[in-house]
């Protein structure tokens, strides 16, 4: 299974003032997603809607963003690597955003809530 995870909208499942210091909130997500890779041996790309500054690199998973920063811009490109996939039926797709949800969907991928990915994960 690859994974595919809408960053801010996992970081926006706690109201726990993440939009104080959004790089702050994409660095701790991150984080949570390396522990979670090293325990599970998934394969994980988060992608945020804008390139983090400073950068934000990983050895363990992959951090992406789209190529032009703008509202829902992840969205477009999460839905662009799942339609451009070989095998999107093993790609599952980390948002609460419905529209994304049925577009990744519509391709064979799988589509999991940002709440519970979350809870998961936190727990890795």
């Amino acid at each position: 299974m690859r994974w595919l995870i809408d960053g801010m909208n996992v970081i926006g499942t706690r109201p726990d003032g993440w939009w104080k210091d959004r790089h702050g909130s994409m660095i701790k997500l991150v984080d949570m997603l390396e522990r979670w890779v090293a325990s599970s041996g998934e394969h994980v790309t988060v992608v945020f809607e804008r390139p983090p500054s400073p950068p934000i690199s990983s050895t363990v998973i992959e951090v992406a963003y789209a190529p032009q920063p703008r509202r829902d811009s992840a969205d477009e490109e999460i839905a662009r690597r799942v339609a451009a996939d070989a095998e999107p039926a093993a790609v599952r797709v980390v948002t609460s955003d419905i529209s994304l949800a049925e577009r990744v969907r519509a391709t064979g991928a799988t589509v999991e809530s940002s709440g519970p990915f979350r809870a998961l994960i936190e727990g890795a």
